[in-house]
């Protein structure tokens, strides 16, 4: 009985000769690209899940209409104080809520398994990313929308722009909380750690964002701080509108900074992306 020669460097493996150089092929799909189906399923996927979360989605929805209906009473005997500060507090309590919600529910995902799965089929992290952006962006607007319209409409914010140009901004500062809340995400290994970067993240914005004081009359160290700070321009286009009737160059600025950081922000966070937290 003859057998047949075994080659000088071992034997071929079973799946195909080795290639000239030596190497073997790369295991797994590739990278997959950004593809619009694979993100809308993505959100689809997280819109169902928050549809049987009754909790977070009184945490997004109701919370900021109630915090802002508190604020009116609180200054009930004052009526312009509410008009001073409850547009910049439109644009900045949205922001909070959704920076809690999306970066808790993100962690949850990776702690539980759920994205290691999701990214060992051929699905991109800038699926993954653009889908949560747009199933949290979706509950984003619906928010901003019910905050607002209770401002404008039954609280009595008196607003000298559009409401709508008001309900823009809010739009804006939400998505920018949304993006934040991904890409902090990455960093917290557990839920705690992610509420806890809240104090971190968003309350020195908080005290340098001109709500309590005018930036121009900070100490200039604080002041070039507030400058390279998204909620800065977040409150000054709310400003914006409740002074002027019409859409103002500096509206367009603080607008498209704003848009500018959220995009940028969720750029980080797909690079950013693990499958898990340890």
């Amino acid at each position: 009985m003859t057998t047949a020669p075994v080659p000088a460097d071992g034997p071929v493996p079973a799946d195909g000769p080795v290639p000239a150089d030596g190497r073997l092929p790369a295991e797994g799909p590739a990278p997959a690209p950004w593809s619009p189906s694979r993100a809308l399923a993505t959100a689809a996927r997280v819109l169902h899940q928050l549809r049987h979360d009754p909790r977070t989605i009184a945490l997004m929805l109701v919370v900021p209409c109630v915090m802002i209906a508190l604020l009116r009473y609180v200054f009930d005997a004052r009526p312009q104080t509410f008009d001073a500060i409850g547009a910049s507090l439109l644009g900045i309590f949205p922001m909070i809520t959704m920076f809690l919600v999306t970066s808790i529910a993100t962690l949850r995902e990776r702690t539980s398994g759920t994205l290691e799965r999701l990214l060992a089929m051929p699905l991109g992290k800038a699926d993954l990313i653009s889908g949560y952006a747009l199933a949290f962006g979706l509950l984003a607007v619906l928010q901003s929308a019910l905050a607002t319209g209770l401002s404008v409409w039954v609280l009595g914010l008196d607003v000298i722009g559009s409401p709508w140009l008001l309900l823009l901004v809010a739009v804006l500062d939400a998505l920018l909380g949304t993006a934040l809340g991904l890409f902090v995400s990455a960093f917290a290994a557990s839920e705690f750690q992610a509420v806890q970067f809240m104090p971190a993240v968003l309350m020195p914005q908080l005290l340098l964002c001109g709500l309590f004081t005018p930036r121009d009359t900070m100490q200039p160290a604080l002041k070039a701080l507030s400058d390279v700070l998204p909620m800065s321009y977040a409150v000054d286009g709310m400003n914006e509108v409740l002074r002027h009737p019409d859409i103002t160059g500096d509206f367009v600025r603080d607008a498209a900074i704003v848009t500018g950081c959220a995009l940028f922000v969720l750029a980080l966070g797909a690079a950013t992306l693990r499958r898990r937290t340890a």
